[in-house]
């Protein structure tokens, strides 16, 4: 709908044209001053008439990028959790490999690359085959980077618990997936988070737990034993 200007702002302009005593127009004016002057309430209603179709558009036009910004931003959310749901890269970014120093093992600050351990994915559980670094770390609080797994949600708010993985562009949780790529984490007694599709921090009490993981009978569909044998009793996750 177009703006119209008011009609005190109609009259308003017809007097100061019309006005030859005004302090806005000369008492004396010549034939082209008159012209001139007559003109001045049809350029007034034009630039009224202008501005006020001007203001709706250009309110529109702001409206309409916001919206359009809202959209994509929605759009990217929701993309990066179908990818991440996929395990496409478009949804997560590259973790390069990386391994703690001692000192920072001591302070718990760990990556998923000191956890790995010789084991082939489908094969049995050795608990032999723990390195002297997981046994260092079992039973300390620690500080680990990683992704939830969606596909193992069936909640996006108030979770206590869920799988976070490595991020290597691979399955990493399951069968066909490499044992060291998972750790469970059950959330500490009132303690909760919710989903999001970015890299996460967990900080909490690293456990080894060789039993409560392990396939009914210890034998899963690819022939490994066990789901996880790492877990983490969650107090945070940021």
């Amino acid at each position: 709908m177009l703006w119209a200007p008011r009609p005190t702002l109609v009259r308003w302009v017809h007097r100061v044209a019309d006005d030859r005593h005004s302090n806005f127009l000369p008492r004396t004016m010549d034939a082209r001053q008159m012209k001139l002057n007559s003109r001045i309430p049809s350029m007034a209603m034009a630039g009224c008439l202008a501005v006020g179709t001007m203001l709706p558009t250009l309110c529109v036009a702001d409206d309409s990028r916001t919206q359009k910004e809202r959209t994509a931003t929605a759009r990217s959310i929701i993309e990066q959790r179908r990818a991440a749901m996929r395990g496409e890269a478009a949804g997560r970014e590259k973790v390069e490999v990386r391994k703690s120093s001692q000192a920072d093992l001591a302070k718990g600050d760990i990556t998923f690359d000191d956890l790995t351990f010789d084991i082939e994915k489908g094969e049995v559980f050795d608990e032999e085959k723990l390195t002297k670094e997981l046994k260092f770390l079992n039973g300390r609080d620690v500080r680990l980077r990683g992704y939830m797994l969606p596909s193992t949600l069936y909640k996006e708010t108030d979770i206590d618990k869920f799988v976070l993985v490595r991020d290597n562009q691979e399955c990493c949780f399951g069968p066909g997936a490499a044992l060291f790529d998972c750790v469970m984490i059950e959330m500490q007694p009132g303690r909760t988070t919710d989903f999001v599709p970015r890299p996460i921090m967990v900080e909490g009490k690293f456990v080894l737990d060789t039993e409560k993981y392990r396939y009914p009978g210890g034998k899963g569909p690819d022939g490994a034993s066990h789901m996880a044998v790492f877990r983490i009793e969650g107090l945070r996750v940021r």
